[in-house]
């Protein structure tokens, strides 16, 4: 019996404890369910790595931003997010970063019935996402600001969706609409989309097809892109990956991981593994696609490391986000010391 109880301690090191109620901030509250279990204890973790990550030296941090949580209201928080630098490197889908402009312009999403008839819905000029209406007008109006800033930029060269959004960002903010590229832009946080024609970009770009003919040429180089993110990688001891959701934004910032010595000496064998990763998504990994694929099946291709520090979250964002924001924002307020990523738009 003394030797079982011997053997047991071996796994009985850490504590779980009942979450009291009583007065605690948000940032508390997170600490006290990441000494619970199930999701609870790992959304309190996915702040833990945050933090850490945040304070640690000579450390760059990648964000990665699937999906349309720009239209769930969530675009105000990833906007705190690079104006305190609490991310350094933004990768996201086009959606993110083009319907957030909608209320840039003072336009409105609207709270919606996902039950209704959505023949309805078309007739009367409505968009919905889930449960969340826009007026067509509205959205057609985004997409006309695209295509005319496609129609004033230098169509002579080629370049990296980085180049191009922050180009994008400061042209945004000479007209006062102030959206997460705006934000980037004035903050010096690159912002990636390996996927741009997949939103309103690909409708500005054909707008212009279409009023300009075959003169109107506009050339995103995503190889470009890659190069420039594995550089950005190569130049810090550290690195952190965060993931809200997946797609092709997680798997952009996973590959870099795996490319340093590729560009630095064509080892294609040598990994720099993130130090730090935390994935909050609602995908799940016994589907075999990368959005649920778990941050421990990274290792195996040395995305993440055996010391890295992980933690995977099963939750909509829309639940996680705000919440683990507001943590950080209680922990740290404004991160100190972020790396200057400058040199980047001139090589974008």
């Amino acid at each position: 019996m003394d030797k079982m109880v011997e053997h047991a301690e071996r796994f009985l090191t850490r504590e779980l404890k009942s979450i009291k109620i009583d007065d605690k901030k948000i940032s508390q509250l997170l600490d006290s369910m990441a000494l619970t279990g199930f999701q609870g204890r790992r959304l309190g973790e996915v702040v833990k790595v945050w933090e850490a990550a945040c304070n640690s030296k000579n450390t760059v941090i990648f964000l990665g931003l699937a999906g349309s949580l720009s239209t769930t209201g969530q675009s105000e928080i990833i906007k705190w997010l690079i104006k305190n630098r609490f991310i350094d490197v933004l990768v996201s889908t086009p959606a993110n970063i083009t319907e957030d402009l909608i209320e840039a312009l003072g336009a409105k999403y609207y709270i919606g019935d996902p039950n209704l008839d959505d023949v309805e819905l078309k007739k009367a000029g409505i968009y919905r996402f889930h449960d969340v209406f826009v007026r067509e007008r509205d959205y057609v109006r985004m997409e006309n600001m695209l295509a005319d800033f496609m129609a004033e930029i230098d169509h002579s060269k080629a370049y990296s969706s980085a180049g191009f959004l922050n180009r994008l960002g400061g042209w945004l903010d000479g007209k006062g609409v102030n959206g997460i590229l705006t934000e980037a832009w004035r903050s010096g946080v690159p912002v990636f989309s390996p996927a741009l024609v997949d939103s309103g970009m690909g409708i500005a770009y054909l707008l212009n097809r279409y009023r300009h003919g075959a003169s109107f040429r506009l050339l995103i180089d995503h190889f470009l892109d890659y190069e420039l993110m594995v550089r950005i990688k190569s130049r810090f001891t550290d690195s952190a990956a965060i993931f809200i959701g997946g797609g092709v934004p997680k798997d952009f910032i996973q590959l870099a991981a795996v490319a340093v010595a590729v560009l630095t000496s064509g080892d294609l064998f040598k990994t720099s593994p993130h130090k730090f990763a935390a994935q909050i998504t609602t995908d799940n990994p016994h589907w075999g696609g990368l959005s649920g694929a778990t941050l421990e099946e990274a290792k195996s291709w040395g995305k993440e490391g055996p010391e890295s520090m992980t933690v995977q979250c099963f939750c909509d964002a829309t639940i996680a986000l705000p919440l683990v924001a507001h943590a950080l924002y209680e922990k740290l307020g404004q991160r100190r010391e972020p790396p200057d990523l400058g040199w980047v738009f001139g090589e974008a």
